[in-house]
């Protein structure tokens, strides 16, 4: 199985100062869950804008779903939340955790994969894998960004509950959506 929690993988551009290509993306897992798209699952929020009577996704966050769908993802989704904070300069902060939907998808089809590979640096999600891995014995893998790796997960990874942690960073010359090279 392959969770894919997009909002996560967009945000690694500010460290990586390149952007990961969800076509890119989708070639290089594309074996992992073979004959199987609903086990390559693509998290994103759909961003309708600030007000809650929108019905029109806006065109950046259309973009994404779409590449997502002609990529083969299985796209799981759910409204994104404008909450007023006047600490940021427009005066609201936008947010759609998908996290509870990522452990939930994981423990549903438990039967249907033996190994995960977790596109995530959540610590979040460390709950559900030490609980999949004990008692079904599942293997994880995550692959992250270096510095977007939550403190759980390396625990998680010491204690022998994730089998290996991989960063992007050693797979820029198939993930760079703009190679420079």
């Amino acid at each position: 199985m392959v969770v894919v929690d997009f909002a996560n993988v967009d945000r690694w551009r500010d460290s990586l100062k390149w952007s990961v290509s969800i076509e890119k993306l989708a070639q290089l897992i594309k074996h992992f869950s073979y004959g199987k798209q609903y086990l390559r699952r693509f998290y994103y929020g759909e961003d309708y804008g600030q007000k809650d009577s929108s019905t029109k996704l806006l065109p950046w966050s259309e973009k994404i779903i779409n590449a997502a769908k002609f990529n083969r993802f299985e796209i799981v989704t759910k409204r994104v939340k404008y909450i007023p904070d006047a600490k940021y300069e427009t005066g609201y902060i936008k947010k759609c955790n998908l996290d509870v939907e990522m452990a939930l998808d994981l423990i549903k089809e438990v039967s249907n994969y033996d190994k995960a590979l977790i596109f995530s640096g959540d610590g979040d999600l460390a709950c559900v894998i030490e609980y999949l891995r004990q008692v079904y014995s599942k293997e994880f893998y995550i692959f992250c960004v270096r510095d977007h790796l939550g403190k759980e997960l390396v625990d998680a990874k010491n204690k022998g509950l994730i089998k290996d942690i991989l960063f992007v960073e050693d797979f820029e010359y198939r993930l760079n959506l703009n190679p420079h090279w």
